[in-house]
């Protein structure tokens, strides 16, 4: 799998994360209080308050290592070579490479139509020369 794949994959793995330790969070979280007008909650210390209370720190170490696999991962890519200016010549280079063979493209696509209209128009011809040999019934 080249980088670009693997960052891919890894940008997908860390919104994953996000998203299950988000939605985790708020379904476990402990009621509080909103208002004075309201009473205060019930607050139930069980094994599985506390088990509740090690998931944040779990998820977050997940998420943090996540994150250090995508910078080695960015830190992989390789440099630049020549700098911006160096790459604005590649990239005009490619662009007249592209355009010439856009162009290449072009006389053969009105060639090739020229030449179906040809052979659609012989097809013809032999279509009435055979439609004219018939004897009538």
């Amino acid at each position: 799998m080249d980088i670009i794949s693997q960052l891919q994959e890894q940008v997908n793995v860390i919104a994953a994360l996000s998203f299950n330790t988000f939605g985790t969070l708020q379904r476990d979280a402990p009621p509080i209080r909103l208002s004075p007008n309201y009473p205060e909650p019930a607050a139930s210390l069980s094994d599985e308050t506390i088990n509740i209370a090690e998931q944040p720190k779990l998820m977050s170490a997940a998420l943090v290592q996540a994150a250090k696999q995508f910078d080695v991962l960015v830190a992989a890519l390789p440099l630049s070579e020549g700098g911006e200016e160096a790459q604005l010549k590649r990239i005009a280079e490619l662009e007249a490479e592209n355009e010439a063979v856009g162009e290449e493209l072009q006389k053969q696509l009105e060639a090739a139509e020229q030449e179906l209209r040809q052979v659609q128009e012989l097809f013809n011809q032999a279509a009435d020369n055979c439609l004219n040999l018939k004897k009538p019934e």
